[in-house]
């Protein structure tokens, strides 16, 4: 089933998420729904938050970038309970958008390299490290469960430039062609 997606302005995109455990009602099914959401609205993850939902959980299909960069190609997983334990590496720059911005996209520096910790859908524990991109998604996703938005990561200059299509996704106008949720 397709969810509506939270946009920006909702006050569960500024909430830290709560973790879950293996009972909570509906998972499965959820994270079907957040994946075929995902795939509905073009995005390559998607996290809790912007389902509704302040739990830990983001789901991260990277293969649309597979063509230009092979090891994307089968990065598929779901993340629970995640927690980024080590920024490492060189800053990057990557140009991000976010399904819960729709239609605003900027450059955003980010480590490229990343320590996490966290529970599959089997909930069994990985410690992984990424590095490039799939840490850059990662870290994107991440932020939704810390109550953040890639937005809050530019310059206040750029902030101040974008407050007024902020304030239009804010009051519903612009709306892309997914279903959506608005804070009216």
């Amino acid at each position: 089933m397709i969810l509506p997606i939270t946009l920006y302005g909702h006050p569960v995109l500024r909430k830290v998420a709560e973790e879950i455990d293996k009972d909570y009602e509906g998972l499965d099914a959820l994270i079907n729904d957040m994946y075929e959401t995902m795939y509905k609205a073009e995005g390559v993850g998607l996290a809790a938050p912007q389902v509704n939902r302040s739990i830990r959980l983001m789901v991260i299909d990277a293969s649309p970038f597979g063509e230009d960069e092979p090891e994307l190609k089968d990065f598929k997983t779901v993340l629970i309970n995640p927690e980024i334990v080590e920024f490492m590496g060189e800053e990057m720059v990557f140009n991000e958008g976010c399904l819960s911005v729709p239609g605003i996209r900027e450059d955003v520096s980010r480590p490229s390299k990343i320590r996490i910790n966290y529970l599959d859908r089997d909930f069994k524990e990985h410690e992984e490290i990424w590095e490039g991109t799939k840490a850059i998604i990662v870290q994107h996703e991440y932020d939704h469960l810390e109550g953040k938005i890639f937005i809050d990561r530019v310059s206040p200059i750029k902030r101040r430039l974008l407050k007024g299509k902020l304030a239009a996704i804010t009051k519903g106008k612009n709306i892309p062609n997914y279903k959506v949720v608005v804070n009216k």
